[in-house]
């Protein structure tokens, strides 16, 4: 209850500027308040949290420890006052209460008070005194001090002597709050009445209760001895003594004198009330009075010694002094740097003046040897500003930038000011951490690749790269083809490109013909947050390859029509016959086009022009010469292989048109063995391939036949009447009568016949279509009817005609449905069919009744005529094309 009392008696509280200062009593128990900190210093509970508030003591034990679930300091661990401060009042505590984001520093003091724990004590539990019989009233025997490690109240009082018949005591107070304890004789001995006597000196401090201590005190009479030594013209004597004195060094020399003679005169010095740290410092010698150094002097510990020097007798006479051993400071310690708190690693896009580290710099030295600087490196980026006593923070003084420097040794040097000055060195390694404050950057502005036209598909056009400043994820570089368009399609159906890599390559194969060069964007992303990204143009150039051979353009190659050039027999050397005109689609050399003429009826009549390719003669014609001259002229690129073309020219020589006539219809009958073989080669594989398709549409028509019928409109250039025929067992009901369906072939054939193709049409629709330029309109049965009464052979007869001579003209034009052929005299139909087929040139008269029709070359036992739907005309007016 009294420590609670006590507590409540000494306890204040003062909070200003971020200081809080308690008052607690010492010898408390553990877990006692000692205050409410959050309350005191304005903070919130969450903050202490947060803040990851913590206590720093620096090199002293921790006593007190800080509760942040409640806010409040409580004690860790008991407190003794006399161990921690010793006499040195007040006694106090230093503590900081260190808070994080941000950084702040709260100083706390924590005095601690006395109680009366301690009871006075004696070194000696008892003293002896040998006392002549001689002494005189009043003289003085020094009496050991009592020890009371309290203060103030609690400190040693008063002293009481026990019995009082000779002796009564004499107090006399010292600078340091204690008291010199005499005992004064006041009654003369006499040794032949009481030659021993025993006391008891009893010590009492001012405590409530107050406690006490005693010694025993005997004292024996001796015979006379009634002089005292006396110490030399001064009772105080003061010394100065570097804290680095070394042993064994000289402090002073005290001296007293005896006026007695003899033995009695001879004087000893001894140390009087002396501590044990005094004992093991000083030494002072017995006979001749000097004190000497024996132990080590630290300022930082003890700044001055106060001995109390006896000089006694040979009777025990004594006489006191006192000496004052002040002790000079020298500057010994250097300073110490302890980091309190660090951030590391530190952001590079912290602002300036953002806190790294909190520095406790302290020196034990005093004066200006105590008194310390801070300094780093100049040419950092960084300052170190002092915000408290013995206290600086490490702050940032520039944008920092990790892609110029990545990390930093600070070395922060602490220099006192003593003579010669100590300094230390403490090295902080600060590492910056990235932030993606930098785009990806292209090694170039732009790009050129080359690619070789007919390139495979997945094959690589060009790499690219990019690199970026920063680190880790926020220089992870990722590559993706910006969405442009390239001749109206998005680029990605030309190029992809290799997010990791930032390969390029094709997706499909490139036709320097249809594209010589375009240009996409590539984008090169980091993985930052947020994602940087930049772009670079990249131009893709298709590079020619000799893929097409030469075309020529004159003279048309047909096989249904002869074109001959005329060449007079009075023509001269050099007679220009006709010039073969030839293109190719590649460019440069492989457009380079050469004329050779490879075969030739006489080929010293004539010559090509190597590279206009006309066509000369070479010497004066004669009448010796053939009127049929056929020229095969080959038409070479400068590529690499080389590609060619033939062509064949006809050329008669004559004077008059009809000479040239009567020789003209035998050309086409005059080809050589290997156009025929080659014909008739070709003829056998396009029946192969059209038996081959016939099957295949067979099976396909009955699956595709009922959503295909509507679609039975098919339009002409040429207004044709159609003439229905219906075979006599036929039957339009439901499309279910006995005559077949039709179908329709297109054959599509080119100048040269080994290149035909045959493409299947849709089957004929149930009802009878007559296309127009204007629409299409579907007969009725009524309409069939009267087309069957009223038709006569000569209404087909000239509807013959008006075809053969419109097949002979449009090309790739459907005119008639094969069935109307049939009439009331079938072999007359067949015949006129014949005779268009010769007209029209390349017409197919499939099957016929006639065996002598086309020269018996066709396959009789079927009564329809012509039977196809499609007819391509000559390919000789249309360039080669079928």
């Amino acid at each position: 209850m009294s420590s609670v009392l006590l507590f409540t008696w000494f306890l204040s509280l003062s909070s200003a500027l971020g200081q809080v200062s308690y008052s607690i009593p010492e010898e408390m128990a553990k877990g006692s308040l000692v205050g409410s900190i959050a309350q005191d210093l304005g903070l919130d509970l969450k903050r202490l949290k947060s803040g990851k508030a913590r206590i720093y003591t620096g090199d002293s034990a921790e006593y007190i420890e800080l509760n942040k679930e409640r806010g409040v300091l409580l004690i860790k661990e008991r407190i003794d006052r006399e161990a921690l401060c010793g006499k040195t009042t007040p006694c106090a505590l230093h503590l900081q209460i260190i808070l994080d984001n941000p950084m702040e520093l709260f100083r706390v003091t924590v005095e601690i008070t006395d109680i009366n724990d301690n009871s006075p004590i004696f070194k000696r539990n008892e003293r002896r005194f040998e006392i002549s019989e001689s002494a005189v009233v009043g003289s003085k025997f020094m009496l050991e001090k009592a020890i009371d490690a309290d203060i103030g109240a609690n400190y040693l009082q008063s002293y009481f002597l026990q019995p009082t018949d000779h002796f009564n005591l004499k107090l006399h107070g010292q600078s340091d709050g204690s008291k010199k304890v005499e005992m004064i004789l006041q009654k003369p001995l006499d040794r032949e009445k009481q030659e021993n006597m025993s006391l008891i000196l009893t010590a009492i401090d001012g405590g409530e209760p107050p406690k006490s201590g005693t010694v025993q005190i005997y004292v024996t009479v001796l015979d006379i001895n009634d002089n005292a030594p006396v110490f030399t013209n001064q009772s105080v004597y003061t010394a100065l003594v570097a804290e680095n004195a070394s042993m064994g060094s000289l402090v002073l020399k005290v001296s007293a004198t005896d006026a007695d003679q003899g033995t009695n005169k001879e004087v000893s010095y001894s140390f009087s009330e002396s501590s044990d740290s005094i004992l093991d410092t000083f030494n002072i010698d017995l006979t001749n009075g000097d004190i000497t150094v024996i132990g080590p002097l630290d300022f930082e510990k003890s700044k001055k010694y106060e001995l109390n020097v006896v000089a006694t007798d040979i009777g025990g006479l004594t006489d006191t002094a006192k000496v004052m051993v002040e002790i000079t400071d020298v500057n010994d310690n250097a300073p110490v740097i302890n980091v309190i708190s660090f951030s590391n690693p530190l952001p590079e896009n912290s602002a300036p003046e953002t806190v790294i580290a909190m520095l406790n710099v302290k020196d034990l030295d005093s004066g200006k040897n105590g008194q310390v600087r801070c300094l780093i490196n100049p040419s950092l980026p960084f300052q170190i500003r002092q915000s408290s006593s013995n206290f600086y923070s490490l702050i940032t003084d520039q944008l920092l930038d990790r892609e110029k420097m990545s990390e930093y040794n600070i070395t922060i040097t602490a220099i006192d000011e003593g003579s010669p000055s100590f300094s230390t060195n403490k090295t902080l390694t600060l590492k910056i951490s990235d932030v993606n404050d930098n785009a990806p950057v292209f090694q170039r502005q732009s790009y050129t690749a080359y690619v070789m036209e007919n390139n495979s598909p997945g094959v690589s056009v060009l790499s690219v790269k990019a690199h970026d400043k920063d680190s880790g994820n926020n220089a992870r570089i990722s590559y993706f083809l910006e969405d442009v368009l390239v001749n109206g399609v998005s680029a990605s159906t030309f190029i992809s490109v290799n997010a990791e890599s930032g390969e390029i390559l094709a997706v499909r194969s490139f036709d320097y013909e249809q594209t010589k060069e375009f240009s996409i964007r590539v984008k090169a992303q980091d993985a930052g947050s947020p994602p940087l990204s930049s772009n670079v143009s990249v131009k893709i150039t298709i590079q020619d390859q000799n893929d097409n051979a030469p075309q020529v353009l004159y003279p048309v190659q047909s096989g249904a029509s002869v074109v001959a050039e005329i060449v007079p027999r009075s023509a001269d050397v050099g007679y220009l016959v006709t010039k073969v005109v030839a293109v190719d689609v590649d460019s440069g050399q492989n457009a380079w086009l050469s004329y050779k003429l490879q075969k030739a009826t006489d080929r010293a009549l004539f010559e090509v022009g190597l590279q206009n390719g006309e066509i000369r003669t070479v010497r004066q014609v004669t009448d010796k010469d053939a009127v049929k001259q056929r020229l095969t002229v080959v038409v070479e690129d400068n590529g690499q292989p080389s590609r060619s073309a033939t062509v064949n020219v006809n050329v008669a020589v004559a004077d008059s048109f009809p000479e040239v006539l009567s020789e003209f219809t035998d050309f086409t009958q005059d080809k050589d063995y290997n156009d025929n073989l080659t014909f008739y080669l070709v003829l056998a594989l396009a029946v192969v391939s059209f038996l081959f398709i016939v099957s295949i549409i067979a099976i396909l028509s009955v699956k595709c036949y009922r959503w295909r019928r509507e679609r039975m409109f098919y339009k002409s250039g040429a207004n044709l009447p159609v003439i229905p025929y219906y075979p006599p067992l036929y039957a339009d009901v439901g499309g279910t009568g006995t005559l077949q369906h039709v179908y329709n072939y297109e054959v599509c054939r080119t100048t040269d016949s080994r290149k035909s193709d045959l493409k299947y049409g849709r089957p004929c629709s149930e009802s009878i279509i007559s296309l127009d330029s204007s629409g299409t309109q579907t007969l009725t049965h009524a309409q069939r009817a009267k087309l069957n009464n009223e038709g006569s052979f000569d209404q087909v007869s000239s509807n013959l005609d008006y075809v053969g001579s419109l097949l002979f003209l449009r090309p790739k034009r459907r005119i008639f449905d094969a069935d109307f052929l049939m009439a009331n005299a079938a072999s007359r139909a067949v015949r006129l069919c014949h005779g268009r087929c010769a007209r029209a040139g390349p017409l197919f008269c499939s099957r016929g009744d006639d065996k002598g029709l086309a020269g018996g070359k066709y396959r009789s036992g079927s009564r329809f005529g012509c039977k196809e739907a499609e007819i391509w005309s000559s390919a000789d007016l249309y360039g080669g094309q079928s």
